[in-house]
């Protein structure tokens, strides 16, 4: 056995809204970006559907980022499927998925709130927030707290109301800033004694790569992508800043998306290649973490010829805004070359990079690389010195429904334990300050990158199928008990 973590470690599991709440019409909800995003797989992209204003109907790959004109509407589409509608239906089986979580020993549950379940047009000609939505928030988290659970809420995560992308073209532009503090306002207000855990964005840094999943901005304009990550670094700010007026007990952090760099070969010119690859994330935890924009940062935006287009205050707004911990999610690494005949690509989400030959790779090709998951939290902790929590992570998987209902997933269970060990040498051996460890996916979800159910992260299976059929019942996996005994003795018995 290993020495495990401290007692007041936070283990639970990770989901969001619009991944797995499902009811995207019901209780007053408006529509969000994610409700215009069809199925996918790992080879065919999922599509942004939407009209034109002569009325002509069309479809775009969604990594593939897309300029429209004025009057563009996003929608569904007659013969498309849009799995985040239903996605694993949270929204009438929370009191059975808390219990399921309960039984495991959940210490925490990271969700996220639908902003779009609150103001249905994010505000935007919204006098008042829809209580029904409230509501329903109201009575997840009392369903936690009765079974001890602490929630961990991130306030935006990949879904952006559509009312704002049609109207302004969402986080593109300003006005978005204040409607998402007025949106803050209104959960701190309204569940001020029931979460003290918050994250603002989820993988803020991949608006660098894609502007609709982060931050709904349609658009093929990097100088748009890095004005709208601007703004919501201000908006981060104000939301920190806020969160603490209101209850300063509050613990408000950002959230990364983190792929370790490694050189191809100890070439200085590698080396130089993976460090400019890895500053891509650095930067969005510099701003968030140590208020203000890195030099580096600003020399590449002098030699592409962007410009950020800053209000008087905004430079001390992010001063005064800093974090009070850093999220990030951890699935793989990547390797970088300076060397263009170098080709073989590895797989991933938002990130790819060369194929590690020491590495394997899960069925979707994403590099399997546990100790990675220690030099992160090294890296990241020697940085920036506040406290880390690793809240997403996992083995996306196919997943085998036995004869006699039983599904044996000892891969998944591998996959945890390696990555569970390097986080406890972190912890014990390197002095990195770790709040907790939400693996993703606790129970089945729809995946953001192909829209699909079968590639499945959970401790629960969710009869629910890539065809949209299934009924959403709920059954355990083998790993569903070997992660209760692994929270029961605090990560001393891994076997």
């Amino acid at each position: 056995m290993g020495k495990g973590f401290p007692k007041d470690f936070l283990w639970g599991g990770a989901t969001a809204a619009n991944q797995f709440e499902g009811g995207w019409n019901e209780g007053g909800k408006g529509m969000s970006t994610d409700d215009v995003v069809t199925n996918g797989t790992n080879t065919t992209p999922r599509l942004l559907t939407y009209t034109l204003p002569d009325g002509t109907h069309k479809q775009t790959p969604m990594f593939f980022g897309l300029d429209v004109p004025e009057g563009t509407v996003f929608d569904c589409q007659e013969g498309y499927l849009y799995p985040n509608h239903e996605a694993s239906d949270f929204y009438h089986h929370y009191k059975e998925d808390i219990a399921l979580m309960a039984e495991m020993g959940f210490k925490c549950f990271r969700l996220s709130i639908a902003w779009t379940r609150i103001f249905p047009n994010g505000g935007l000609n919204d006098e008042e927030p829809n209580e029904a939505g409230l509501a329903f928030y109201d009575d997840v988290f009392d369903e936690l707290i009765k079974h001890g659970i602490e929630p961990v809420v991130t306030i935006s995560h990949y879904e952006t109301p559509l009312a704002l992308t049609h109207a302004f073209n969402a986080w593109a532009d300003r006005r978005t800033v204040d409607l998402f503090v007025k949106y803050c306002e209104t959960i701190f207000k309204r569940y001020r004694t029931k979460v003290k855990y918050w994250m603002t964005f989820n993988e803020i840094n991949c608006i660098d790569m894609n502007g609709w999943m982060p931050a709904g901005v349609a658009t093929t304009s990097k100088q748009v992508r890095m004005q709208a990550a601007h703004h919501q670094f201000v908006a981060s700010a104000k939301a920190v800043v806020l969160g603490h007026k209101i209850n300063s007990d509050f613990k408000i952090g950002c959230m990364l998306a983190y792929s370790l760099t490694y050189a191809n070969t100890c070439n200085p010119d590698d080396v130089i290649e993976a460090w400019k690859k890895s500053s891509g994330n650095y930067f969005f935890t510099d701003v968030q973490c140590r208020g203000y924009y890195p030099n580096y940062k600003l020399k590449e935006f002098e030699r592409e010829g962007i410009v950020i287009e800053k209000e008087p205050n905004d430079d001390e707004w992010l001063a005064k805004g800093t974090v009070d911990y850093l999220a990030f999610s951890y699935y793989m690494s990547n390797v970088a070359s300076a060397d263009p005949a170098v080709q073989e690509k590895a797989k991933g989400n938002l990130f790819t990079g060369l194929k590690n030959p020491y590495l394997k790779a899960s069925d979707w090709g994403w590099q399997i690389d546990p100790v990675g998951l220690r030099v992160a939290l090294d890296y990241l902790y020697d940085r920036y010195q506040i406290p880390l929590f690793v809240v997403e992570n996992g083995l996306g998987a196919v997943d085998k429904v036995e004869e006699d209902g039983s599904i044996n997933d000892d891969y998944r269970i591998d996959y945890l334990r390696d990555h569970i060990r390097e986080m406890e040498k972190a912890v014990n051996e390197d002095g990195v300050e770790l709040m907790g460890y939400t693996p993703w996916g606790c129970i089945d979800l729809v995946s953001a990158s192909t829209g699909e159910m079968k590639k499945r992260y959970g401790f629960v299976y969710v009869e629910k199928y890539d065809d949209g059929t299934g009924d959403y019942s709920r059954k355990k996996k083998k790993s569903f008990d070997w992660y209760k005994k692994v929270i029961a003795t605090d990560g001393q018995d891994l076997d």
